[in-house]
């Protein structure tokens, strides 16, 4: 199973498009996966279900994070490169996507009992799992 069948199957069993994301990606820099579903349970739903940065997104930070997060404080050369990659997976996302805000790319607020119930009942089964799979594309190709 690829990164990408790996995340969408993960979204489909229940974990946020964050942990979908970030688990996709986590054991190949050394976080497995319960680990990386812990590490990124509360970004889903545009963070913590309020429908602002979808979570597809914010794993996807993440990941750049974690191949590119600088580790050392002076080391301002790899804190650029890192900054570098999540404007560029920013605008290929907005570019495939229009928005990177959870409320405008599933066109209803989950942070409301209303839209969240629409939400759980059209667009996690169909709008979600897209973009879990544009996340995880984009960060193939530009990692």
């Amino acid at each position: 199973m690829n990164k990408v069948e790996y995340a969408v199957s993960c979204f489909k069993e229940g974990f946020s498009c964050a942990q979908a994301v970030l688990s996709a990606f986590g054991e190949e820099f050394g976080l497995n996966r319960e680990c990386a579903l812990r590490v990124a349970g509360a970004f889903g739903g545009g963070m913590a279900q309020m429908g602002k940065t979808c979570g597809a997104v914010t794993g996807a930070f993440m990941v750049i994070g974690l191949k590119y997060g600088k580790t050392k404080a002076e080391d301002e050369e790899t804190k650029k490169k890192a900054y570098s990659l999540v404007r560029e997976f920013v605008e290929r996302f907005q570019s495939r996507n229009g928005s990177i805000v959870c409320k405008e790319l599933i066109g209803c607020d989950i942070s409301t009992p209303e839209g969240l119930k629409r939400a759980k009942e059209e667009k996690f089964t169909i709008v979600c799992p897209r973009l879990v799979q544009d996340a995880v594309e984009i960060i193939e190709q530009i990692l």
